[in-house]
């Protein structure tokens, strides 16, 4: 959407909001506060006002043309929104107006915006101890951890699990959601700060990447056992290092590359040490299995409501900032979860 539909949108007497919309492929720098139009809703719709945004990895690397989905720009980022729901529109049920609401945006509708129109299966209820900035923080990292753990690497309690970027909005979940499920973790990062904050949460067993080889220290801590499982949002060096580290009959759930970098399996180990590697797309999972993604959300809610999981908030920025929020992820500089806060 640009400036001259929106201007002709307006013109015409269509609702209007603001909306961050990415206009060149440049990253956060082709980002631009805009008007876009906003839709009452169809059958099965509802229209949405969006208080808080999450930011993931998979929007910085959109901004750049380089995420498997490639939406033309102009398009507007974010994949996880949460807010008040304010308009149904025919045939909707189980939602009233004034419910508060996470959505699936997965970057099909508008994130960085003041309000959008979407289907209602998107919505899921947020419970009420949750606030609207760790609801926003809450479905993509938590979900795409809860599917590569529970749902496709089976951890069982007692196991050993090897998370990478552990102090990022996936890995914390993953270290979370282990630790819930009564495993074992060891955890690496790329900084005393980092390394520090993951000893904060409990996790004994911490690699800093930076300065120590990966492999050995999961040899030692393990005393040669290797690990269970290994979730890998970072590829690279760490992918092969978690193919090398896995114990015989491991998985290794590959969820991103955020290095830049794919590693590649040898296949005489795959054979060798029988392991395991899968693909996680928790999106495209939670799409194609609606019933399984809710029933893992409210498992979440659970955990949350016990106190056994908890979005870290590294920091909040207002929409008219939301570049900026690109480039703490592109920095590295963020410890959890960015979110983009809507007034």
């Amino acid at each position: 959407m640009n400036r001259e539909t929106a201007q002709n949108a307006a013109k015409n007497g269509d609702r209007t909001v603001r909306a961050m919309m990415c206009h060149d492929l440049s990253g956060p720098d082709g980002l631009t506060l805009d008007s876009i139009p906003v839709e009452g809703p169809k059958s099965g719709e509802i229209r949405l006002k969006i208080r808080a945004c999450g930011v993931n990895f998979p929007d910085l690397l959109m901004s750049r043309g380089l995420y498997q989905f490639k939406p033309e720009p102009p398009f507007c980022p974010g994949m996880e929104v949460s807010g008040e729901v304010l308009e149904l529109g025919a045939d909707v049920s189980g939602f009233a107006v004034g419910d508060r609401v996470v959505a699936r945006t997965m970057s099909l509708y508008p994130g960085f915006a003041e309000e959008i129109t979407l289907p209602a299966s998107y919505l899921l209820p947020i419970p009420d101890a949750m606030d609207d900035v760790t609801a926003a923080a809450l479905f993509v990292t938590y979900y795409t951890s809860y599917n590569a753990l529970v749902e496709k690497a089976r951890v069982q309690s007692g196991e050993t699990v090897l998370v990478h970027g552990a102090a990022g909005g996936v890995g914390l979940a993953a270290v979370q959601i282990a630790q819930a499920l009564g495993a074992r973790v060891i955890a690496t990062a790329g900084s005393a700060e980092k390394i520090a904050f993951l000893r904060d949460q409990g996790v004994s067993d911490v690699i800093n990447y930076s300065d120590e080889d990966i492999r050995a220290r999961v040899k030692e801590i393990t005393g040669g056992a290797g690990v269970d499982v290994a979730l890998d949002p970072v590829g690279g060096a760490a992918f092969d290092a978690s193919v090398r580290s896995l114990a015989p009959g491991g998985r290794l759930c590959v969820v991103g590359f955020t290095s830049g970098s794919m590693g590649t399996v040898p296949s005489n180990i795959v054979l060798i040490k029988e392991i395991s590697v899968i693909g996680i797309r928790a999106g495209e999972f939670a799409l194609r299995h609606p019933d399984r993604m809710r029933a893992g959300f409210t498992q979440l809610c659970d955990w949350f409501e016990a106190g056994k999981i908890a979005p870290e908030i590294a920091g909040t920025f207002p929409l008219e900032q939301a570049a900026d929020a690109l480039r703490a992820l592109e920095e590295r500089s963020a410890i959890g979860k960015v979110v983009v806060t809507i007034s």
